[in-house]
């Protein structure tokens, strides 16, 4: 197989989200979140666990930021806690949240690896959905606050920024199916989300550049759509309504286009989009410097009267049929088509021209299987103790697909693993696995992987 080369100066990293890897939940004046809350609620996650340790960052960073180094990690996408800098989401900061991510960035630069910083990755200040969280508008108001306080810390050496991590899970499954926090059910609190995670990237995007910063984006989950049959009209009908739920709704407002027509017509079937003022797309239409892309999978979708939707895609009942994934699966019971990332960024080049893209997130969760170490191989730390090939096989398939993408013209600028540490997986709790560094939660003893190694090379080489 040819040796495959990407461009110079290609971004290399991982990323983690804070209430992931964090933990120190009550650590230095941090307040509550919603997965605080939502974690000890019974039977909203795995065996009740929550992120109140997790991976120990807090107290591990430095080492953390050590292996990052060893492994020639370029950037390293981290978000920022709200309620570590906010405790209650408003008022005043709280200068012992903010010195952590002052150690951090430090850190980071201190061994030439570049911080790239998420504002918001869902873990939402309790005292803020005490209010309406994100179907209130004075959230997304207070967001922008909070944006340029996290900037007035840390924006001397912090470069690219990014305002939110997947508004689609915060939105959809926060507000409409209720599978992660704040835990609620109601298609018309999931549509005012929406929006109003929409504001609160425009008006902290303009608190951030505001005061200095230089490059500003958001972090997105676009999903290659597709139909069951492709001469099919009714799938074709289904895949441009998931579609609009899943990508447009969000890409159009955007880049400037407004929310689209027909999206807005499915959202009026089930409640009146009052929360949309005069005034708003504009807000919300800001210049991106940096479009996130994070892609597990493709959803391949039918039209049929009697198709059970998505509870994720409110209105779909009775009008789509979700297929279930075939082929290979990770241990998410996702499908593994690397294919469907190139469509992806050939579509986002096509349909949003001039706008540059990262992978932010891509990885697969595997049972990952556990063998002892080897003394004196694979360099001085050993031999990975977990043998991950179906890991390395994965994102081994997808970096050639984003290669593709390049060599068809696609601006893609980077690719982040997800994720560096195995931690926290939401609603799944700690027994799902993506990280390329094993993580054993008793002792928080951190192991490289076989994957951690490839990716290693993968860096060191710029290629496959």
């Amino acid at each position: 197989m040819s040796e495959l080369r990407f461009p110079e100066n290609f971004v290399w990293g991982a990323a983690t989200a804070a209430y992931q890897i964090e933990g120190a939940a009550r650590d230095d004046g941090r307040g509550a979140s919603i997965w605080d809350t939502f974690s000890r609620t019974p039977g909203r996650v795995f065996a009740g666990h929550t992120g109140d340790v997790a991976c120990d960052h807090y107290h591990r960073y430095a080492d953390d930021v050590a292996l990052m180094a060893e492994l020639g990690l370029g950037a390293y996408r981290f978000s920022v806690a709200w309620p570590r800098v906010q405790p209650d989401g408003t008022g005043p900061v709280n200068p012992r949240g903010l010195d952590f991510y002052d150690r951090l960035t430090d850190a980071l630069l201190d061994q030439g690896i570049d911080p790239i910083v998420t504002l918001y990755h869902w873990d939402l200040p309790q005292a803020l959905e005490d209010r309406g969280g994100w179907t209130s508008r004075e959230t997304a108001e207070h967001f922008a606050t909070y944006a340029a306080a996290v900037y007035g810390r840390l924006g001397d050496r912090i470069r690219t920024w990014t305002t939110l991590n997947e508004p689609w899970c915060s939105a959809y499954l926060g507000y409409g199916n209720g599978v992660h926090a704040p835990g609620v059910r109601d298609p018309g609190a999931a549509f005012a989300a929406v929006h109003h995670l929409l504001l609160a990237h425009g008006l902290a995007d303009r608190a951030l550049r505001a005061a200095g910063a230089e490059v500003v984006g958001i972090t997105l989950n676009p999903v290659d759509v597709q139909p069951a049959d492709p001469d099919s009209a009714a799938d074709a009908a289904a895949v441009r309504l998931v579609d609009g739920l899943q990508n447009r709704i969000f890409l159009d407002p955007l880049t400037g286009a407004g929310y689209p027509a027909d999206v807005l017509e499915h959202v009026s079937r089930m409640v009146e989009p009052t929360f949309i003022r005069d005034g708003d797309e504009k807000l919300i239409a800001v210049p991106i410097d940096l479009l996130g892309i994070n892609y597990y999978a493709p959803t391949y979708v039918a039209g049929r009267p009697d198709g059970g939707g998505g509870g994720a895609y409110p209105g779909t009942e009775g009008a789509v049929e979700f297929l279930p994934p075939t082929g290979p699966l990770s241990d998410m019971g996702w499908a593994i088509e690397p294919a469907g990332l190139t469509r992806l960024l050939e579509r986002l080049a096509a349909d949003y021209p001039g706008l540059p893209l990262m992978i932010t997130e891509n990885g697969g969760a595997f049972p990952d299987r556990t063998t002892e170490e080897t003394p004196g191989a694979a360099g001085p730390a050993g031999a990975a103790r977990v043998a991950d090939a179906d890991r390395i096989a994965y994102l081994d398939g997808h970096l050639r697909a984003a290669h593709e993408a390049i060599g068809r013209g696609v601006d893609l600028r980077g690719y982040l693993v997800w994720s560096l540490l195995d931690n926290f997986e939401w609603a799944e709790g700690y027994r799902k696995r993506f990280g390329i560094v094993h993580v054993d939660y008793l002792t928080q003893r951190r192991t490289p992987k076989a994957s951690a190694r490839w990716y290693q090379e993968v860096i060191s080489r710029n290629g496959l």
